[in-house]
């Protein structure tokens, strides 16, 4: 993945819920409260930034037709995709 054609950035990064954070914390400036109850999911979070959206797409139709079915293999739930446009 790091040899993309356009690649600027690319980040894995697990992270797992711990603390809960809702709008009466964050007006008052309270700290999050930790959960209580058990959070069996980690979430795994692939980001990666492109200098073009032509380069972007090329690099999507890489990973799924070349790692896809064996990440795919290891989910318990469909995944989320995000897609952020940055910059002008």
């Amino acid at each position: 993945m790091e040899k993309q054609n356009g690649l600027l950035l690319l980040l894995l990064r697990l992270v797992k819920r711990d603390h809960h954070i809702d709008m009466e914390q964050i007006k008052e400036v309270r700290h999050p409260l930790k959960l209580t109850c058990i959070v069996k999911s980690v979430k795994y979070m692939l980001y990666r930034e492109f200098d073009t959206k032509e380069n972007y797409g090329a690099a999507e139709k890489n990973l799924y037709n070349s790692y896809w079915k064996s990440i795919e293999k290891c989910l318990t739930v469909p995944h989320y995709k995000y897609l952020v446009k940055t910059g002008s």
